[in-house]
């Protein structure tokens, strides 16, 4: 009996050292289902499940948001050290990596005490900061002034901690989130914690160290009948199945000046391309919609309805520019977006821009995001689903400000406008800090050009940009279809709109997009 009886027990630590601890007891790299394609942290996880490190729990997934524990974290850190484990004696699966960190000084008995009361509570970012240096980089030490400069809750930090914490930031296994906060009191997530430790072992093997650069997102593409509803899960733009998916097309001119370009040719012509998307740009200023509402309202509703003909998504665009501020015109905007939710409520091929790009020193905090409060209500007493397309101030490019305040809903995305010419690496920096901090993204709006539509085309700057946008699963829209005297103008001067387009019909940048989509 004594015999069967230790057997059993072996059996059941073994499946709690898989379940409870999330690290691996046999070879082979696990696929996690919940380990999201692009995240962040993707190549951390799948690196070190290729090394043995960590495997996933009972159910199969990783579960990167769950909060780690001090046995998780701690063994983990002990498998990179070569350490094994072993039986334990005291009923706990973790006992012998705890034992093993213990003894090698890793911490102390009064942070997790070997009686195994804190071993399933969560560890601190300080603490594991201790553990992970003493364990895989014992030597290493930061200046003082230096690396304390760079946590703005530097005074939170314990002093028992400075030297292990200081030596993770100067050779960039730590960082601070946005606002330079280290939060050493916090505990950390999985994902976090296997970004830390796959830092270390690079800075171990001689690697540049920083933060992990996403895998490329797996689009679908296809249109409405394909797709259906669209959703937000994430950052990331997803169809009704909740499968990653990328829209790709042309955003209209203004549609007072160029509407001959919205026509049902014209629109038929992008999607044999290979378009998903299109975008109607409805100024509000500039001689647009408040100066003739009915008129050009009407030309917005045809054209949507045209390009729902042509199993195509489409963004109605309330087009502010001159009008740079938001809250100028929020009632009329308000009464337009109230008329237009409830006619298309039921249309999943409809989504709702509502503010182009505010500008002229429109303030997120004080304007836009009120604003938006605003609009997001009156779209949602009609359209519960829809996809609603917030600006931010700056033409579009504040997102960072966006992503340290976001509107609370569901189903809500923040655009970004970039022109190749003008707009280069710093922008796509803010807009990787912010899909980091969870803010959706969606380019409604980009050109080949410089920012003022003209000069170029800059075509190698505008593949570098595309090539970010398709790794990250970001859709977009291109400025823009019209035959304007603009190197933006993806047709040539006297195209016409009612007629099917040849490859001599369209510009260098329409013909570097229409290649694209």
């Amino acid at each position: 009996m004594s015999e069967i009886l230790t057997k059993a027990l072996s059996a059941v630590m073994s499946l709690a050292l898989v379940f409870i601890s999330c690290v691996p007891a046999n070879a082979g790299t696990p696929n996690f289902p919940d380990v999201k394609a692009g995240s962040w942290y993707e190549n951390d996880v799948k690196e070190l499940a290729a090394k043995g490190l960590i495997s996933g729990c009972g159910d199969g997934r990783f579960h990167p948001g769950d909060t780690i524990t001090a046995a998780q974290f701690v063994t983990i850190v002990a498998r990179c050290t070569g350490i094994t484990g072993g039986p334990s004696s005291s009923g706990h699966w973790a006992t012998p990596f705890m034992s093993a960190g213990l003894s090698r000084g890793w911490y102390d008995w009064d942070e997790i005490p070997p009686t195994g009361e804190k071993f399933e509570k969560p560890i601190t970012r300080e603490l594991s900061a201790k553990i992970l240096m003493r364990a895989l980089l014992p030597d290493k030490r930061g200046d003082y002034n230096t690396e304390s400069a760079k946590m703005t809750d530097f005074s939170q930090l314990n002093g028992r901690y400075y030297e292990s914490v200081l030596a993770g930031y100067s050779c960039g296994i730590f960082a601070g989130d946005d606002k330079g906060r280290f939060k050493p009191k916090s505990g950390l997530t999985r994902a976090e914690a296997c970004a830390i430790v796959m830092r270390a072992l690079k800075y171990m093997d001689g690697q540049p160290v920083g933060p992990s650069e996403p895998g490329p997102v797996e689009t679908i593409s296809g249109g409405v009948s394909e797709n259906g509803w669209l959703q937000v899960k994430g950052t990331q733009l997803c169809n009704e199945d909740g499968e990653p998916v990328a829209l790709h097309g042309m955003s209209s001119h203004g549609l007072h000046w160029f509407g001959q370009y919205t026509s049902e040719q014209s629109i038929r012509n992008t999607a044999k391309y290979g378009a998903n998307l299109f975008r109607i740009a409805m100024y509000t200023g500039e001689g647009g919609y408040l100066s003739q509402p009915e008129t050009v309202k009407q030309q917005a509703i045809g054209a949507v309805d045209r390009a729902i003909k042509q199993d195509m998504y489409v963004i109605i665009d309330w087009h502010i520019l001159s009008d740079g501020n938001p809250m100028n015109h929020l009632n009329e905007s308000k009464a337009f977006f109230d008329e237009i939710a409830e006619r298309y409520k039921d249309e999943p091929a409809v989504l709702y821009e509502i503010c182009n790009e505010p500008n002229g020193g429109a303030d997120w905090a004080r304007d836009i995001k009120p604003y938006a409060v605003e609009l997001v209500k009156t779209i949602r007493k009609h359209s519960e689903k829809g996809i609603i397309l917030i600006g931010s101030g700056t033409w579009s490019q504040d997102v960072h400000l966006a992503a340290a305040d976001p509107v609370i809903g569901d189903n809500l995305m923040y655009t970004l406008h970039f022109y190749a010419g003008t707009h280069g690496q710093w922008l796509r920096d803010r807009a990787d800090s912010a899909l980091k901090a969870g803010l959706p993204l969606f380019v409604s709006e980009w050109g080949t050009s410089a920012a003022d539509g003209s000069g170029g085309v800059f075509i190698e700057e505008s593949r570098q940009w595309l090539d970010f946008l398709d790794k990250r699963g970001i859709s977009w829209a291109n400025w823009s279809l019209c035959d304007k005297n603009e190197t933006s103008a993806a047709l040539k001067p006297g195209t016409s709109g009612n007629k099917e387009w040849t490859g001599s019909d369209l510009s260098q940048s329409g013909k570097f997009v229409f290649d694209s989509f």
